[in-house]
Formats: C-alpha cells, structure tokens, sequence
C-alpha cells in the first residue's frame, strides 16, 4: 500500500499504538510517555497537528457519544492496517540487522 504518511513517523507510531483503546488528548500524551520509558514527549501542537492528520486519513476517529471537553480519539480498522504494513516493514529491517555479513544477498 502507497500513501504519502509511509513510512509513519516515529510520533505518528506512538499515537496509532496508544489508540488502540480510546483516550483524550492529554492521556494520549501520558500513555506516549509511559509507551517510550520517557524518551518521547509530545507537545501539545504536535499531538493535536497529527491527531488531524490521522484524522483526515481515516486512520483514527472520535468515539461517538462521548461528552464533555475532552474528545476521546481511537483508531479504525484502516489505522489497525497501517500498523500491520508498518509493522512487517520494521520486522524486515530489524531482520537485515540480524543477518551476518555473509548472508546479505542485495
């Protein structure tokens, strides 16, 4: 599948993966942290500018029938694809780390 977001950014990951149960923006943030062992912190623009864009593409949604200020975010079946083809593309890179140097065929 070609899409001008593949291959997703590392920020992009991380929201895909924590939306995989509905939350807020601010817990999306919290659980991104946690997810990452502190090494990846999202500001606020930053969370929201690609929540829009994952929203645009279909990729995650609002849930419906929430209220309140907080808008509760999570991923779709297409977004769930995403991080399949995602996934096998990582899988493959990591495998040529594990390669020896003899084995490499290019």
């Amino acid at each position: 599948m070609k899409h001008k977001l593949l291959p997703l950014s590392e920020t992009m990951h991380y929201i895909l993966l924590a939306l995989r149960e509905p939350l807020h923006g601010y817990a999306i943030m919290q659980k991104i942290e946690k997810m990452s062992k502190g090494t990846v912190i999202l500001a606020a623009g930053t969370l929201y500018g690609a929540i829009e864009n994952l929203s645009k593409h279909g990729w995650i949604e609002p849930v419906s029938g929430e209220t309140g200020r907080r808008k509760v975010y999570k991923i779709t079946e297409d977004g769930l694809t995403i991080l399949k083809i995602e996934h096998q593309r990582l899988l493959h890179i990591l495998s040529l780390y594990e390669m020896s140097e003899s084995d490499e065929e290019i």
